[in-house]
């Protein structure tokens, strides 16, 4: 369905009000080269990871948004700054010996140690490929190298080289006082060992487009700073790209917020026109620490999609980027619950109500409202069912499901079969160690046990007549809060202090194997005792 224009402009979704302020720049400035160009930066020293992924995919969203507010056309470049010199030997990689001899080159010019490609930075942009493209994103790639020895820099460069001064002027107030000595811009390629050098520039020569400097063996050595011969600092980089490629717009995150200004600072001087910038927040893992690739903490997209959805991965991406996550295997199901949530109720909502949930951005207008999941069976109450039954064959769970959804087949409803793996592999790897049974108090073992005796009368009831009741034993034995009756249910019952609509759970189970869970409980107090 295609919405009016007028509906998606209201809409304070994120992505639409992004798109709205980039819309806003071409009705004051419209582009020169006659598309919209979104970028996102990849540097392929290491492999990608979560925060690469989210950068694509938030950038992507925006980009969504813009093409349903706008007819301009628009490109995502995923530039590789593949000419950065290696500045430490990689982890994870074979041959390491091999990379002590080519510390400082650009990672183009360093022989591929998986022996695939002419280069390891071939190898690793190959990497980042297959990743984007594994998730379906629309881009085109970018190559550091091949941009700057193709020329299409060579007009910033040269502006570079004749703002020199004014461009270091910006930076040094932000150098320690050793590396305000020696700081440049530009850093030249050594023409003798073919290192990105970060050494002081002893002239400019705009005239000649070249620089003068001393090589590693202290010679004097002039190269031209177009062509592939220099490459910027990466702050000057930065600013160098967006003015050369005319880059509309860009993310990145809260930790780059002063390069960001001083990079726009550069772009500027280099007659350049900034981009939209959005700056969002930073992954935390469960300590409240920032992520961060080298410490290992918080989690990744493989240990994510091993344990939930790629669908409920986006929309965790989704909410507030501008509020820091907890990246932890803790809201992996809230997150595919809430997907779920989400996309049943999406064909009951109006058009200015659909832009508004998380689904329409994800699927760029396009939700699977036919792939919905029979009501009640959530990702929760699966996980609590592959508990109650230590299930490790989905086959255990399908006949629970079969008996509570007639029809329902892993053949017929494949994104439920997958569901019903996740919640498999959650519960054995993340559950089962962890669950803590509890002993029940004497009002609860009371409520508990006069649950059990009305569950031997209640053969063939439906959830919402078990919830009833479940609510009434509640009231009966004083509970004055009923959360409080249903924690004692989750916790002596499952091992768990959170748990699914208890009458639902009964309902799929069956109400025979609920008597017979709350048997072995309350013979387990009775061992205990």
């Amino acid at each position: 369905m295609s919405l009016d224009r007028d509906i998606i402009a209201a809409s304070k979704a994120w992505p639409v009000q992004e798109a709205q302020r980039l819309l806003a720049r071409f009705e004051k400035r419209p582009t020169a080269k006659g598309f919209v160009l979104f970028e996102t930066g990849y540097g392929p020293s290491g492999l990608p990871h979560i925060g690469t992924f989210a950068e694509v995919f938030r950038t992507t969203l925006v980009r969504q948004a813009f093409a349903r507010l706008s007819d301009l056309p628009t490109e995502l470049y995923a530039y590789s700054d593949d000419m950065d010199g290696l500045r430490k030997d990689p982890d994870n990689v074979p041959n390491q010996a091999m990379f002590a001899e080519h510390l400082g080159r650009p990672l183009t010019d360093i022989p591929d140690p998986f022996g695939t490609h002419e280069s390891y930075g071939a190898h690793m942009n190959a990497r980042l490929r297959a990743f984007l493209d594994q998730f379906g994103f629309a881009y085109t790639f970018k190559s550091g190298t091949e941009v700057y020895r193709s020329g299409a820099l060579n007009g910033a460069l040269l502006k570079v080289l004749e703002r020199h001064d004014a461009i270091r002027k910006v930076v040094l107030p932000t150098l320690g006082p050793e590396r305000r000595a020696t700081y440049s811009p530009i850093l030249p390629i050594s023409p003798k060992s073919g290192r990105v050098l970060q050494v002081p520039i002893e002239e400019c020569r705009p005239a000649q487009g070249t620089v003068v400097f001393r090589d590693e063996d202290g010679t004097l050595a002039e190269v031209p700073v177009t062509d592939g011969h220099c490459k910027m600092q990466w702050k000057c980089d930065w600013a160098l790209r967006w003015a050369a490629l005319d880059v509309d717009y860009e993310m990145s995150g809260k930790d780059l917020i002063d390069s960001v200004k001083l990079s726009t600072r550069i772009c500027r001087l280099l007659d350049g026109v900034p981009p939209e910038t959005f700056t969002y927040e930073l992954f935390l893992d469960e300590q409240g620490q920032k992520i961060s690739k080298s410490k290992g903490n918080g989690l990744t997209i493989e240990e994510w999609l091993r344990y939930g959805t790629r669908e409920s991965l986006q929309l965790f991406l989704y909410r507030d980027p501008r509020a820091a996550k907890r990246l932890h295997v803790d809201v992996i199901p809230r997150n595919v619950d809430d997907y779920e949530g989400f996309l049943e109720a999406f064909p009951r909502q109006s058009p200015a109500e659909q832009v508004g949930n998380p689904l329409w951005h994800l699927h760029d207008g396009r939700p699977p409202v036919n792939d919905r999941l029979p009501a009640g069976l959530t990702f929760g109450m699966l996980l609590n069912l592959a508990s109650v039954a230590n299930a490790a064959d989905p086959a255990l769970l399908w006949g629970f499901i079969a008996r509570y959804a007639p029809g329902t087949t892993p053949e017929h409803s494949p994104r439920l079969a997958a569901l019903v793996d996740h919640a498999i592999a959650y519960y054995r790897d993340l559950v089962a160690p962890t669950r803590r049974y509890r002993t029940a108090t004497p009002p609860e073992r009371a409520a508990i046990e006069e649950l059990h005796h009305w569950l031997g009368t209640a053969v063939g009831a439906d959830a919402e007549a078990i919830q009833f009741e479940l609510y009434e034993i509640g009231k009966r034995h004083g509970f004055a809060n009923l959360r409080d009756w249903f924690k004692a249910l989750y916790e002596v019952l499952l091992g768990r202090s959170e748990g699914p609509r208890f009458g639902t759970f009964v309902a799929i189970y069956g109400t025979a194997e609920t008597r017979t869970l709350i048997e072995h409980a309350l013979a387990r107090e009775a061992e205990a005792a």
